[in-house]
């Protein structure tokens, strides 16, 4: 039997809360949305939140509702997945491609530096597998931020929780993700007027003016899924920590690198990633160990777009691999996984997350 890479961690409140919705017959957008508005910017820290379909939806929501359009340009790194780069064509905007810190693998704040120009509308920062991206410096730049964190839930830089830095911020609640609702996404902001533009563009029934808006909405079954999973985040975040503890001891009695402690930083290791020296090989021994592990990031978006000169974002790309890590990993599974990393016999190169 297969230990997949990724699995929603669901229980019976889960359930008796999708149910409860269900029994009341209102499946749509309503209270339940509302609540998990609140919910998450309370959690957050921020003053408002507006729930949208999907972490693309929110994307694209936030773009608009900065201005960003046709003529602009809006920077993010390429190491990410497509949605980054779908949100921004939706928007009309200009995708310009960032390379990555070779220690983090978040975006590389000197490169970004360079790709400036007046055109530069926003740049949208993951925080990438759930360690917070040194947001003081990119705040520095000076170039209002979106912050994507989409797989940050949870994860604390200098103290404060990834979402409140940036001028607008989305989350992603597929069912893969730190909390899961099937589908589903939000944007918060302290910026008012700002949800105010989500809120009107997410939804275009029922209105007395003509414009353009979207069918972005979240359901109620969605959201008391969302709500259900995100009583548990305390939870799901310490088995997250202690499962990466333990790939760490793994590791290191490998004689391999494990991630370097950023003191300003809290990850939530929404992925546990390393860097073996030939990746296909580690994960066909895992896999035929019963061990499913992926590259994390399908394929990077200058290699979509036709482009060159992106050689960190390359090599990591070339090398990384994405162990299982999940709440929902049993203590045999993991012994397992862990049986399979110490016989795969790892040599690399280090990383940081």
């Amino acid at each position: 039997m297969m230990i997949p890479h990724s699995r929603p961690t669901l229980d019976e409140k889960d359930r008796q809360a999708v149910l409860a919705v269900l029994q009341t017959g209102r499946l749509v957008q309503g209270e339940q949305v509302a609540g998990f508005e609140a919910d998450l910017s309370a959690r957050i820290g921020v003053a408002h939140a507006a729930a949208v379909s999907s972490g693309t939806a929110a994307l694209h929501l936030a773009l608009v509702a900065l201005g960003v359009g046709e003529g602009d340009e809006v920077i993010f790194p390429g190491y990410v997945c497509s949605a980054l780069l779908q949100a921004a064509r939706h928007a009309g905007a200009t995708p310009v491609l960032a390379e990555i810190d070779t220690a983090t693998f978040n975006m590389d704040v000197q490169d970004v530096k360079e790709r400036i120009t007046s055109r530069t509308k926003a740049l949208i920062v993951p925080h990438l597998f759930g360690l917070p991206a040194d947001m003081a410096e990119i705040l520095a730049l000076g170039v209002p931020v979106i912050e994507d964190c989409a797989q940050s839930l949870g994860s604390r830089y200098r103290g404060r929780c990834t979402g409140g830095f940036g001028v607008i911020s989305i989350f992603s609640f597929y069912a893969t993700k730190v909390i899961a609702a099937g589908e589903g996404g939000m944007v918060v902001s302290n910026d008012a007027s700002l949800i105010e533009k989500i809120r009107d563009l997410r939804d275009y029934d029922e209105r007395q003016e003509d414009a353009l808006r979207y069918n972005y909405k979240m359901t109620d079954l969605q959201a008391a899924l969302g709500r259900s999973q995100l009583d548990k985040l305390d939870d799901f975040i310490a088995r997250r920590r202690a499962i990466a503890a333990r790939y760490d001891r793994v590791l290191t009695e490998a004689g391999f690198p494990v991630p370097v402690a950023l003191p300003d930083r809290e990850p939530i290791y929404y992925r546990y990633v390393i860097l073996p020296d030939d990746a296909r090989a580690f994960m066909k021994t895992m896999s035929a160990a019963g061990v499913a592990c992926r590259r994390p990031v399908f394929k990077p978006l200058h290699r979509y777009l036709g482009l060159s000169g992106y050689p960190v974002t390359d090599q990591v790309w070339e090398r990384a691999v994405s162990i299982p890590i999940y709440p929902s990993l049993t203590e045999h599974e993991l012994a397992h996984i862990s049986d399979g990393i110490q016989k795969a016999g790892l040599s690399g190169g280090p990383r940081a997350c």
